[in-house]
């Protein structure tokens, strides 16, 4: 069958390659058409088949760029030569973000080396004694690095792995704990580099239509709507506490606690194994050698944002902590942190006698090594996204669904349009700023009445959260997200093994978000009324189609 399927695609994939050789001027158009959609769904199609993360992502893109170019010949090349290129040379973002994971792999791989992993281990073995409390601890400690995703991924995976692999919890489902707990978390979060971002969104439409309100006030009066976001993270802790699992997540779970194999046999897991023999091959170091690097990247991290942030304030602009946070640099505070934690665990080790400074410099090229294949795949899906964005896949998106808005409709029907989006381009950020620009003017024009007053009420702010939450779950959701990566990448997770175990768990809130919340509050249900209905949903799912995990070894029928 998978045969066929990809014969399919190929077959496909050749013949569009061929139309946009022969008719470069019709494909070409500034007019987004179907073929927007082709080089997402080719690469996310064939991802998911194939399991060849890589080779699939490249393909969407030289789709893609034979399209742009009007060639085959020239769209191979272009997708070398220059969007490759571009995405690297052309973004100070991507270059600061393959720097601090880089950076941080180095951090992890001293500390692996130095043996503070193992004393970490050891003193977490103290608390979280099964796999009951390996799971709420990463569950819980999600909740605490609220301050950034990127943050996030890299802190909680990397620091919980070597303890979820003690306990018997599988590299999928710990890549969902982390997932879960980060871009869901921040975007919730009072304060972080997500809420900031979301509520700049608002400032050109509200300063278009002459609305006096305060962004920020908008953004938590929201944040109960991002139903999205709010369920996810509960049904993580639901699954947890009531034990329960089911589709790909069973299985998976199953083979760990039955077999002790936390990866599938076939998995490619990302992460260099010569980290794993590492840390194998190390002794047992004090915890606190790990304890200050990892309280240092925090530290410096935060510091890092103030700092930035007072250097971006303009003369004469209010050093609140908003405004701070709003021009911060955080990218910049990772990258501080990353390497300064670095510096300070190779010099931990050499004073305390763990390492030489021979090995500890080879601890942290070995730890930056580890995460080559991470940072491949991020910088194909960053290509694939401009891709996307050269060829209007979201503007299509959008013209398509336009024409079926409605007051009552805007949050359900907005919800699902972004989610689209984000799952197409790997990117939540991208969807925010297309959609609120779009979105919101809308809204108001179909309020009516005072601007002031129409922003105020329950459509809009559900229409505007509908944006947020639904960017995330298509984000979350997408094989070519970045922030989907980073979790494979710090869980040392085979990078679809945790798409296909996430997605059913990520599509059942994202279902229950859109009939609960979104099309109850459209009609003017209370949000409180909307949060409790979708937590009764997810517990009869649970309880409905969940099965508890078996512990001893036996063999699992689904």
């Amino acid at each position: 069958m998978k045969r066929k399927i990809l014969f399919i695609l190929f077959m496909l994939a050749a013949g569009t390659l061929l139309f946009a050789n022969s008719n470069s001027e019709t494909v070409v158009s500034i007019e987004p058409s179907w073929i927007s959609l082709l080089p997402p769904l080719t690469a996310i199609t064939l991802a998911m088949i194939t399991k060849q993360a890589h080779l699939s992502l490249f393909l969407g893109i030289v789709i893609g760029a034979c399209f742009i170019t009007g060639g085959v010949w020239s769209g191979i090349t272009s997708s070398l030569d220059h969007y490759l290129v571009k995405s690297l040379a052309g973004s100070e973002s991507h270059t600061a973000i393959l720097m601090f994971t880089m950076a941080f792999g180095g951090l992890i791989g001293v500390m692996s080396a130095n043996g503070s992993l193992k004393g970490v281990l050891k003193v977490a073995s103290k608390y979280a004694t099964n796999n009951f409390r390996g799971q709420l601890l990463t569950g819980i400690m999600g909740l605490v690095i609220f301050f950034d995703d990127y943050s996030n991924s890299l802190l909680v995976g990397n620091m919980m792995r070597p303890f979820t692999d003690k306990v018997r919890v599988s590299r999928e489902k710990l890549s969902y704990l982390v997932d879960s707990t980060a871009a869901p978390v921040a975007s919730l979060a009072a304060v972080s580099t997500w809420s900031i971002f979301q509520m700049s969104l608002l400032e050109a439409p509200f300063a278009t239509y002459g609305i006096t309100q305060s962004t920020y006030v908008t953004f938590l009066q929201s944040i109960p709507y991002s139903f999205y976001c709010i369920l996810a993270i509960i049904f993580l802790f639901l699954t947890v506490i009531m034990r329960k699992e089911f589709g790909p997540m069973l299985k998976a779970e199953t083979r760990s606690q039955t077999t002790g194999e936390v990866l599938a046999k076939n998995a490619k897991p990302m992460m260099d194994k010569a980290l794993v023999a590492s840390l194998d091959a190390s002794k047992t170091s004090h915890w606190s050698n790990a304890a200050i690097p990892i309280a240092l990247v925090l530290g410096i991290t935060i510091g890092g944002l103030f700092i930035t942030g007072l250097n971006g304030l303009a003369p004469g602009d209010e050093k609140s902590f908003i405004n701070i946070i709003s021009t911060s640099n955080p990218n910049t505070a990772l990258i501080w942190g990353s390497f300064f934690a670095g510096f300070t665990a190779i010099a931990i080790s050499i004073f305390r006698g763990l390492l030489n400074l021979t090995d500890a410099m080879d601890a942290w090229i070995n730890g930056a090594r580890s995460m080559v294949m991470a940072c491949v795949i991020l910088v194909l899906a960053w290509v694939i996204g401009d891709i996307c964005a050269e060829i209007k896949t979201a503007e299509y998106i959008v013209e398509l669904t336009k024409d079926f808005l409605t007051p009552a409709l805007l949050p359900p029907i907005t919800f699902i349009t972004a989610a689209l989006i984000s799952f197409s381009t790997g990117s939540s950020w991208a969807t925010m700023s297309i959609l609120v620009p779009v979105t919101v003017p809308m809204v108001i024009q179909l309020m009516g009445g005072d601007y002031n007053v129409a922003v105020q009420s329950p459509i809009f702010i559900s229409t505007f959260a509908a944006v947020l939450s639904g960017s995330v779950f298509g984000d979350h959701s997408s094989p070519i997200a970045d922030t989907t990566v980073l979790s494979s990448t710090a869980c040392g997770a085979d990078h679809i093994d945790h798409v296909r175990t996430q997605l059913p768990y990520a599509l059942v809130c994202a279902a229950i978000a859109l009939f609960a919340g979104y099309f109850l509050t459209g009609i003017g249900v209370n949000v409180f009324v909307c949060i409790l209905a979708g937590i009764g949903l997810s517990v009869a799912v649970l309880k409905i189609f969940g099965k508890t995990v078996p512990t001893t070894v036996g063999s699992f029928s689904e």
